[in-house]
């Protein structure tokens, strides 16, 4: 039995202050001396950044379109071990989720799966008794989310707050917070969202002690804590990495005594910032060594290298400090070229391009990759075009794209994938022992992916 008390924090709609409340209860509780276990509900890689650092803990997703629904209770319960509590902070609005599938992915459904209360965060700038009839429809639209309390976010004055209440009052939802407009809690943001913590350092620091101070400052947080502490226990047993689903469960740690344990690199630092934690773990699972390197910094691959891993990430803002790190680049070609496992998503892929934005990258991929003013946003159904690394051909996966950058030819002559939503066409690269692609993937879905490259790594 799971038995974490926890809350899901949603809004309405986006911009509404999810973020800036999720992270700064985390930030509230943790200097409580709780410890917090951070979650966010879709694939974004930027918000759990601002969580893992108001918590001291990893943040983990929970996404029900790639991972599936039978997932988000044992992903969150592998998570929250041991906590004192869980915050899972929302996606969109609460009843938003993937494009044409009903609840699928939203806020709400992983409310439901996690059996957990959910408190609405309202934008209140520009209402006031016109907050009541929202609250309404929001609380009545479902009745299994279950809505315990409305945080007003935006306020603007005592005058202002009053008005709230009062209406409020007639809704039966109780306000647990009110957070008054404050520029102190702004973090910024850019083409794909805010801008991850890697790259602002001691700034993203000091925006998450203004939001720490500000939620406890506006909040209740004995009345959160409460209502944390009235979801039921989950009967789901926690995921974990060294098991997998594919045909039943079997342990797969055993794998580390089958010879050395072969160094997989992992592209890390301001530039790569976009990695589920599960990945990493998945990959020690299966024997492997996993050891983070900086493409900004690390002018070698780490020692004994047998497999890469370069994930998501922003290479168009660095672009003139990696095509400078020469001997690096020269390093990965070397090993790409050698027929090395390379597992390139996204950034990875522009990373491993001729060049990005006239800039030379690592030339192992004939393609040329640039800015663009369209953002490619959105889930994808994928199945392997070829045998990789990474995928046996035929291999079906979910995932995500996420990016304001084209790559010409956007597929090889030997592609990755061929993409079944919302369009049919080819994607990516695979040659030699590399496996490039624009599409992000969950492998706690697919756990299969990391014994395949871990394998392939031990081969060499």
């Amino acid at each position: 039995m799971v038995n974490v008390p926890r809350l899901v924090i949603a809004a309405p709609a986006s911009n509404s202050g999810k973020t800036t409340v999720a992270t700064g209860l985390m930030a509230a509780f943790a200097a409580r001396g709780l410890a917090v276990s951070p979650h966010k509900v879709g694939p974004d890689y930027i918000d759990p950044g601002y969580h893992s650092l108001a918590t001291g803990r990893p943040g983990r997703n929970l996404d029900a379109y790639m991972c599936g629904t039978d997932l988000v209770a044992p992903l969150f319960a592998h998570g929250s071990a041991g906590c004192d509590l869980a915050v899972v902070e929302g996606v969109m609005g609460l009843y938003d989720g993937a494009s044409g599938q009903g609840e699928l992915a939203s806020t709400a459904q992983v409310a439901k799966l996690l059996r957990a209360p959910v408190v609405l965060v309202v934008d209140a700038s520009s209402q006031s008794r016109s907050v009541a009839a929202l609250v309404h429809g929001f609380a009545s639209w479902d009745p299994q989310v279950r809505i315990g309390g409305v945080i007003l976010n935006k306020v603007a004055s005592d005058r202002h707050e009053a008005l709230l209440r009062d209406a409020l009052d007639e809704s039966g939802l109780p306000v647990l917070g009110v957070i008054r407009r404050a520029p102190q809690v702004a973090t910024p943001s850019r083409h794909l969202g805010l801008v991850p913590v890697a790259e602002r350092q001691s700034d993203a620091v000091e925006a998450v002690r203004a939001m720490g101070e500000r939620v406890r400052a506006g909040c209740d947080l004995d009345v959160l804590l409460a209502l944390a502490r009235t979801a039921p226990a989950l009967a789901d047993e926690p995921w974990e990495p060294a098991y997998a689903p594919a045909e039943g469960p079997r342990p797969v740690a055993a794998a580390s005594g089958q010879g050395p344990r072969p160094v997989v690199a992992v592209a890390g630092g301001a530039a790569f910032t976009f990695a589920y934690a599960e990945h990493a773990e998945l990959l020690t699972a299966a024997g492997a060594e996993v050891v983070t390197f900086d493409p900004l910094r690390d002018e070698k691959l780490p020692v004994g290298t047998a497999g890469l891993v370069i994930g998501g990430g922003f290479p168009e803002m660095y672009a003139p400090e990696l095509s400078a790190n020469e001997p690096l680049r020269q390093a990965i070609t070397e090993l790409a070229l050698s027929g090395a496992p390379v597992a390139a998503e996204c950034a990875g892929l522009l990373y491993l391009a001729r060049e990005l934005d006239g800039r030379p990258m690592c030339g192992v991929l004939d393609a040329e990759a640039r800015m663009s003013e369209r953002l490619t946003l959105g889930y994808r159904q994928a199945v392997a075009v070829s045998d990789s690394p990474l995928a046996a051909a035929g291999t079906r996966m979910r995932g995500h794209e996420f990016h304001r950058t084209v790559l010409d030819p956007g597929a090889g002559t030997t592609p990755a994938w061929g993409m079944h939503q919302p369009e049919r066409r080819v994607e990516g690269y695979v040659q030699r022992g590399v496996h490039a692609s624009y599409l992000h993937t969950h492998w706690a879905a697919s756990p299969e992916v990391a014994r395949r490259f871990v394998e392939h790594c031990r081969a060499r």
